[in-house]
């Protein structure tokens, strides 16, 4: 049996990866959710991967160069929509310090987002926050849904973190 079960276990992985860069006393960022959110089925994945752990820096460069390249966009450029496609676990809208006028939708499967929604229960973004639950493999519904998000807003910022490899 694989490791990974499901694709939804690479992003309790690289929670996995978040999580430990945010405990180290010189993190190049911090997410305090990321533990949380990898469970103990993350903890597990980065335990039984093997060289898992030498690995990690390559996620930890993507998180920091991304959370940059987002609010640089997101300030400086008007953007009023970010669209985050196959989110994940991540937990930028809670993390960044983001323009509370910003909305800022998840798009991912739905166990991961139903996964989020639970272990974020409670918890306040920074921002408009909402999540769609939609496999975004079916090309039909995902340009029906950036269709209708790109109708009800100006300037948007697409991100598509560790997606594009899933799809034709």
């Amino acid at each position: 049996m694989s490791v990974l079960e499901n694709v939804s276990d690479t992003a309790r992985w690289v929670a996995m990866y978040r999580a430990q860069e945010s405990e180290r006393p010189d993190a190049h960022f911090r997410d305090p959710f990321a533990r949380k959110l990898a469970g103990e089925r993350g903890e597990a994945i980065l335990r039984e991967i093997p060289r898992a752990r030498q690995m990690a820096w390559a996620m930890i460069v993507r998180t920091q160069v991304l959370d940059e390249n987002i609010l640089d966009v997101v300030r400086g450029s008007g953007v009023d929509l970010v669209i985050n496609l196959a989110a994940g676990l991540d937990a930028r809208p809670w993390r960044l310090d983001l323009p509370p006028t910003l909305r800022w939708v998840d798009v991912d499967l739905p166990g991961i987002t139903e996964h989020k929604a639970k272990v974020l229960e409670g918890e306040t973004p920074r921002c408009r926050y909402e999540a769609i639950a939609l496999d975004l493999r079916d090309g039909e519904r995902r340009r029906a849904l950036f269709s209708q998000l790109c109708g009800e807003s100006t300037r948007v910022l697409a991100i598509a973190e560790g997606l594009l490899i899933y799809l034709d």
